[in-house]
């Protein structure tokens, strides 16, 4: 049977005595109701996991015996930021969680003109927690030992102004550029739209930033199948799925 894995924010070191964060007693004491004596598997974001041995379970606390260390990292060696416009609801948590599942490295939402989702302050800084622990969630379920970064909600003009890569990509269809033409990169950038599509003055301001537009394939994706689709491809071309 597969060993329970959690996420774990803090150090942790070989012979010590830890106790689990909240979130993780919870599943641990309630959902999943294990005993002293069993078995989990942390992991800190850091590049290891860490064997542990259940010293301790109640309701409120549950502490573990740190037995083994294993440096191990599942990070692809094709580094990816996503540029994602926000959708609505469910359709952007999948996005988030697909793509860690994928391998990339970080995503940043973003505003658009065509974006149906408008947040305050304090509902963005809500918003930004909830997608990274979706995507702390993707990396136990997939056993990355490294945390994908998600950025703060951006405009769109300013993520172009801001983001570095080798190869810069923005998905439209309007295209017919092969993807294998480019070189092989160690890092892209990846613009996707919201359900509207980009503008064309944004697709222009894409281009004037120095993305290349692609497509993937003759169909138009929805905007949580894109980045799915586009990471696979990627991944196969350059990354970790060849």
């Amino acid at each position: 049977m597969r060993i329970p894995r959690f996420y774990e924010p803090s150090d942790l070191s070989i012979g010590e005595t830890h106790t689990l964060s909240e979130a993780a007693t919870q599943h641990v004491s309630r959902v999943l109701r294990m005993k002293a004596g069993d078995q989990i598997t942390l992991f800190n974001g850091q590049g290891s996991e860490f064997l542990c041995t259940l010293a301790r379970v109640d309701k409120r606390h549950v502490d573990v015996d740190v037995i083994t260390q294993i440096p191990l990292s599942r990070s692809s060696s094709l580094r990816i930021h996503i540029g994602q416009a926000i959708s609505r609801g469910e359709r952007m948590d999948y996005a988030i969680q697909k793509a860690t599942e994928l391998g990339m490295s970080c995503m940043t939402p973003l505003f658009t003109e065509r974006c149906e989702v408008r947040l305050n302050n304090e509902r963005r800084d809500k918003r930004t927690q909830h997608w990274q622990q979706i995507a702390i969630s993707a990396c136990e379920q997939s056993l990355r030992n490294e945390l994908p970064r998600i950025e703060p909600i951006q405009p769109l003009h300013e993520w172009l102004n801001d983001v570095e890569a080798d190869l810069k990509l923005v998905l439209h269809h309007h295209t017919e550029q092969p993807l294998g033409d480019f070189p092989r990169p160690g890092s892209i950038a990846l613009l996707i739209g919201p359900e509207g599509g980009l503008s064309e003055t944004e697709v222009s301001a894409a281009l004037e930033a120095g993305f290349q537009p692609v497509a993937l394939g003759p169909r138009v994706m929805r905007t949580e199948t894109a980045p799915v689709a586009a990471q696979a491809v990627l991944q196969y071309l350059w990354g970790d799925l060849s």
